[in-house]
């Protein structure tokens, strides 16, 4: 999408990089939860990528000799793929936004993320009202849920 192409709702988006995911969202190493975007559908829905490797500075301290993925950066996970999706469904005058947290509920951790795991983020767009998204998202490990949670979010101009 060009700077002065508008976005269409239900338009389906080609795989987004890296490259791209840090043009959307201000998030960086060792915050950057997400590797890639292979599905995208405008105002509707996407699917997020992690590949969690030993490597991650989280799994130093949770937990030595048994390392799993925390709950909480799952969620997160989560929540950049909700943003790369508002960001592609308004266009890109909103990259860079801040997407603040207004709620998490029926947040349900499954089964642990381990090294090795392939995190696929499914996101759906539940509503919009204002600046205001609620989404549901389900985090699955070779098709099987994990992780699940419906959250809300506020999207922000940077201060």
């Amino acid at each position: 999408m060009s700077e002065n192409d508008t976005p269409t709702a239900g338009e389906q988006v080609p795989h987004i990089d890296i490259a791209r995911i840090m043009q959307a969202i201000p998030h960086r190493y060792p915050f950057l939860m997400i590797d890639r975007v292979v599905e995208l559908i405008r105002d509707h829905s996407a699917v997020g990528v992690k590949n969690v490797s030993v490597n991650e500075s989280f799994f130093q301290g949770h937990f030595p000799n048994h390392p799993v993925m925390p709950g909480v950066l799952i969620i997160e996970a989560m929540a950049q793929t909700a943003a790369v999706l508002v960001v592609e469904t308004l266009g890109p005058d909103s990259a860079g936004r801040v997407v603040y947290f207004m709620s998490i509920e029926g947040a349900k951790f499954r089964r642990p993320v381990v090294p090795g795991d392939q995190l696929r983020i499914h996101v759906a767009k539940e509503r919009k009202r204002g600046n205001v998204w609620k989404f549901h998202a389900v985090a699955r490990v070779d098709d099987v849920p994990v992780a699940e949670a419906t959250y809300a979010a506020m999207i922000m101009e940077r201060a």
